[in-house]
């Protein structure tokens, strides 16, 4: 939410201050108290939000102080949706929003009841399917951003038997394929944030989108990155302040103990700093929606081992190295 300034200027001929006057809203009606020197300079706060400048000047027996009011109206928290909030890393994202409740105002949108009973949602999560746009719209009415975690999932063909060697065959369910649900949901989530006016979207991918013969794009035949990136092609021509953040390998270990390490066009893939811990990227989702530097950039995200580097901690100096807008 953007911070508004008042500033207001009041001349008066009084030379005490009452000892209650350092109240909000009591500025007005104050006197300055001046000492007999010719001029004096000072700045006090009163209240939280409200700053006072006077300058004093003697003129004859009388002093004028001049007080100039300055009232900043704090920042209200942002109200933030994160879809795919029953999924491994959008629960944390989810969290991590609800755990700085001084700054943002969480919502959640799940696929189904047992999603939202996982994530104790109360009535700030909403239970909807992406591919429905009317079933987003309650979600997104009145936020300030979300945050895109959805994501189609393979389903292991039955009858595998590890000892017996060979890879597992996936599939995926119908009317739940790549297509419709990274393209066509995350398109119409996009859609309807645009709709309701929202200020920023985060949306978290995956590397290896510039390949297409990566192995993910095997999976079921789908061509899944092909369709991920498709989607953030569609976030970044829409005009709206975006970060999207293609990660490496996730995985499910501790966060905030390594350094992380941002890429383009896939190079991190051609290194052996290719993975990243799940609750690092959602730490940077949510330092994402907090930093101009995120905005309207694309970036992969991964991480040195853990005991090598020097874990991140300066996440404005993090998104200040990303210089790719897609």
């Amino acid at each position: 939410m953007a911070m508004m300034t008042t500033t207001t200027t009041k001349t008066f001929f009084y030379t005490q201050i009452p000892a209650n006057s350092h109240k909000s809203g009591a500025v007005a009606s104050s006197f300055v108290s001046v000492p007999h020197s010719s001029s004096l300079q000072f700045r006090s706060l009163v209240s939280d939000s409200t700053s006072i400048s006077a300058q004093s000047k003697l003129t004859g027996k009388l002093r004028r102080v001049s007080v100039v009011v300055s009232a900043a109206a704090t920042s209200e928290p942002l109200t933030v949706l994160v879809t795919g909030a029953g999924g491994r890393t959008g629960q944390i994202v989810y969290k991590k929003l609800k755990e700085r409740s001084d700054q943002f105002v969480a919502r959640g949108l799940v696929r189904t009841k047992e999603s939202k009973e996982k994530i104790n949602g109360e009535d700030e999560v909403f239970i909807g399917d992406i591919r429905d746009p009317e079933a987003i719209a309650p979600a997104v009415e009145g936020i300030d951003a979300l945050v895109i975690l959805t994501s189609a999932v393979p389903q292991m063909k039955p009858g595998f038997d590890p000892s017996k060697g060979g890879r597992p065959e996936f599939y995926f369910e119908d009317g739940a394929y790549p297509e419709q649900v990274d393209w066509i949901g995350q398109k119409n989530q996009i859609d309807a944030a645009k709709a309701a006016g929202v200020k920023q979207i985060v949306l978290v991918g995956s590397m290896g989108g510039t390949n297409i013969n990566h192995p993910l794009n095997s999976i079921g035949n789908a061509n899944i990155l092909v369709w991920k990136r498709k989607a953030e092609q569609y976030l970044a021509d829409s005009g709206i302040p975006y970060t999207i953040i293609r990660a490496g390998g996730l995985q499910d270990k501790e966060g905030g103990i390594r350094e992380l390490l941002v890429g383009k066009d896939d190079e991190l893939l051609e290194t052996e700093t290719r993975t990243i811990a799940r609750p690092d990227v959602a730490e940077v989702c949510v330092q994402a929606l907090q930093l101009e530097e995120a905005k309207f950039k694309a970036l992969d995200l991964a991480s040195k081992p853990e005991g090598t580097g020097t874990p991140t901690k300066d996440f404005k100096a993090l998104f200040t190295q990303v210089t790719t807008k897609f």
